[in-house]
């Protein structure tokens, strides 16, 4: 092996054996930082333990199969030879039997997406150096940033840690929410309710491929001459714009998502009550 120290490599073996183990030292707290933090973006969320709160929900919805199936029949009924009411029940009818396939899948339709954003992260998350997530001190100025700047990392590490825990806990529980807001999309009068579980489920799941690609965004600035000297700054640069990204969409923008969305619901009724006034 010519990577162990014998008589020939004497002199320059024992420096890099003595740099490999100051190196080890400095990046023992952060490597299981690192472990968990790709753990979080790349591992599929595991839906089992919701799996039974799944099965009740989907209990509940399918007593209402049938209210609306009535409800659609009667319409086509009443209708009689007007042809907008009859296509217009014909499209409740067809709308109904496609929420009633997707409810029943939607355990199914949901891991497939989760397996799907956890295969294209692992393959963008591989395609990144993991010497870029680690202190390397190669140079005079990286040393200096490095001890200078290094609790910031070590702290901007555990605060991406959290957020992605946040990200699976509320992923996890999607897979309860998912058919609930499949069934308030195939309903017209509170189709936004549903529109804006599905929409804030799907993005908060895909966050984690966005996720990286900022940091192999930033593997491959660092192999720029102008930055090589700044790793640490573009590490922390990084996961700082990653924090932000899941911040952002996790808390504002479902805040103002679901702002919006009652707005919208609460508007016509506005509407109304100030025409009778």
């Amino acid at each position: 092996m010519t990577d162990e120290c014998g008589l020939l490599n004497l002199a320059s073996c024992i420096p890099q054996k003595l740099y490999d183990f100051f190196l080890g030292i400095v990046n023992a707290p952060i490597q299981p930082l690192l472990d968990f933090t790709k753990s979080l973006l790349t591992e599929p969320v595991n839906l089992s333990l919701f799996g039974s709160i799944w099965a009740i929900i989907i209990y509940i919805l399918s007593m209402f199969y049938g209210l609306l199936l009535l409800y659609t029949g009667f319409n086509f009924i009443i209708s009689g030879y007007d042809v907008v009411k009859r296509e217009r029940a014909k499209e409740w009818f067809r709308n109904i039997l496609i929420m009633i396939v997707l409810v029943q899948m939607s355990y199914f339709i949901y891991a497939t997406f989760i397996d799907m954003n956890s295969l294209m992260t692992y393959g963008v998350v591989n395609m990144i150096d993991s010497k870029f997530f680690l202190l390397t001190a190669d140079n005079i100025v990286n040393l200096g940033l490095e001890l200078f700047l290094g609790i910031f990392y070590m702290l901007t590490l555990i605060f991406t840690v959290l957020l992605l825990t946040l990200r699976y806990v509320v992923v996890a529980i999607g897979v309860v929410l998912i058919p609930v807001g499949i069934f308030l999309y195939f309903i017209p009068p509170i189709k936004e309710y549903g529109k804006l579980i599905i929409n804030t489920l799907a993005v908060i799941m895909f966050i984690t491929f966005f996720d990286s690609l900022i940091l192999l965004a930033g593997a491959k600035i660092v192999q720029i001459p102008l930055f090589e000297n700044f790793k640490i700054v573009v590490m922390i640069t990084c996961f700082s714009i990653v924090n932000f990204l899941m911040f952002y969409i996790m808390i504002f923008s479902a805040i103002k998502s679901a702002v919006k969305t009652a707005d919208s619901v609460i508007s016509p009724f506005a509407s109304i009550a100030k025409y009778f006034v």
